[in-house]
């Protein structure tokens, strides 16, 4: 099995236990195991640790500051070709360009507020579920 992380984002948080429900259910339905799940407030050095991949970028301060915004829900997940499963599964980084019926496309507000999260590679999935979940 395979590992992966995935990070339900604060606007789907500040919407309510029913849309992180049907998000964790729709990951669940894809044979996804939740190894662990947590839904907490992100201090701002986590946030700039996980996101230090993107610090060079004009958006990083921007990132930083949505993913403090408020709580997340951060899941811990496996299964066989995860990484690769689950960015299938979220869909493209905007969700205008997010293929119909993925997370991004029901639950997606803007390229900013995109509802989820997934790790882009095996590594980066350890090496996020070693920052969030230690």
């Amino acid at each position: 099995m395979d590992q992966t992380y995935s990070m339900i984002k604060p606007e789907i948080v500040a919407a309510g236990d029913q849309k992180i429900g049907e998000i964790l259910a729709i990951i669940q339905r894809a044979g996804f195991r939740i190894v662990n799940i947590k839904m907490k407030q992100l201090e701002r050095e986590t946030v700039e640790l996980f996101y230090d991949v993107h610090k060079e970028r004009p958006f990083y301060g921007e990132l930083v500051d949505y993913i403090c915004s408020g709580p997340v829900v951060a899941l811990h997940l496996e299964r066989e070709s995860a990484v690769v499963k689950l960015r299938e599964l979220v869909g493209a980084t905007n969700p205008e360009d997010a293929a119909c019926g993925t997370i991004r496309d029901l639950y997606g507000k803007s390229l900013s507020e995109n509802a989820i999260h997934a790790s882009d590679s095996v590594e980066n999935g350890l090496r996020e579920i070693g920052i969030i979940f230690g």
